[in-house]
């Protein structure tokens, strides 16, 4: 993402160029290398579960796909970092999958979190909201809403009517007024609602496990163990970014010594982002026994067919 725009005549802002471009493509070519076979996996894990009937595993899908648009725009912004020449129309597409890939992930973490709050809160309740037409429309009102919302904002920045030229993947700096109210927007909608929201599932998932005594001590310790996981590595991949854009939006405007002293923090923050990415779809995916199942059962596949190739290397090889 080039950080580089004119202020003036002879005025540029700029910001450290150096640090993107080598810590960019070394960082998001780990996260491809790991994300993308992960995500695949947790995906075909879900759609196994979801064609047995789990409605959870409609949000898991979902998440998956939307994880794995991110993943696959990943060399994209590898050769941006790198200075190579991409395409106007695929650069802007680049970054609105991007940002969509927050409000989506975002939106399904949110599901995935009011399912299992349901689930163990009112175990005796809200039986509609566990069926796979229920998931499914849901599903799908999650895509359109952070889709059109996402278009909404496009269009109050003027982007959306200058999309390819505008070249979206190239950091602007520093921010107009409007780019600056968008951030916040953005940071409210995308991160601080959905914070609070799996924030006070899992609370009140826990406070309702230690009043069970149907489940065992060992039992309440793993899925406490397993919410707070998850809590943290949203916040890990997402806080710093999202504070380092709220006070972009704050202070930023038009302001390039602002934006100058930011440039290296958003260069940071910008790749941890992706870590939430990498994680959650493998992380949820290990939420019940049956994917679990799922995933053995893949192993010992693989396993079985490895083994087979091996010996009939061996016979080959002791005939020759």
């Amino acid at each position: 993402m080039d950080r580089l725009i004119s202020l003036g005549e002879n005025d540029t802002c700029t910001g450290n160029d150096e640090m993107e471009k080598y810590m960019h493509p070394t960082v998001y070519s780990l996260f491809f290398i790991t994300g993308l076979p992960g995500n695949c996996l947790s995906l075909y894990v879900a759609w196994v579960q979801m064609q047995k009937g789990n409605s959870l595993a409609v949000y898991l899908v979902n998440l998956s796909i939307s994880d794995l648009l991110y993943i696959i725009t990943l060399p994209v912004w590898i050769m941006l970092a790198m200075k190579k020449t991409v395409n106007d129309t695929l650069c802007s597409l680049t970054a609105v999958i991007m940002y969509n890939s927050f409000y989506v992930g975002s939106g399904f973490l949110c599901c995935i979190s009011m399912d299992r709050y349901l689930a163990v809160v009112f175990p005796l309740y809200f039986a509609r909201a566990h069926r796979m037409q229920t998931a499914a429309l849901v599903s799908m009102f999650v895509w359109l809403i952070e889709i059109f919302l996402h278009i909404g904002l496009l269009a109050y920045t003027r982007d959306l009517q200058e999309f390819s030229s505008k070249r979206l993947c190239e950091e602007k700096m520093p921010l107009k007024s409007k780019q600056a109210t968008m951030a916040i927007i953005r940071v409210v909608l995308s991160f601080l609602v959905p914070l609070l929201l799996m924030a006070f599932c899992f609370h009140q998932i826990i406070v309702s496990l230690k009043k069970s005594a149907s489940t065992a001590a060992s039992e309440r310790k793993k899925i406490r163990n397993l919410l707070c996981l998850l809590l943290v590595i949203y916040m890990v991949s997402f806080t710093p970014y999202q504070v380092v854009m709220f006070i972009r939006g704050i202070m930023e405007r038009d302001q390039c010594g602002i934006a100058k002293q930011l440039s290296n923090s958003y260069t940071v923050f910008v790749a941890t982002t992706t870590i939430n990415s990498v994680l959650d779809p493998i992380v949820y995916c290990l939420i019940t026994d049956n994917a679990k199942t799922e995933i053995l059962k893949i192993y010992t596949q693989c396993q079985h067919q490895l083994s087979r190739a091996v010996s009939r290397i061996s016979f080959s090889s002791s005939n020759a």
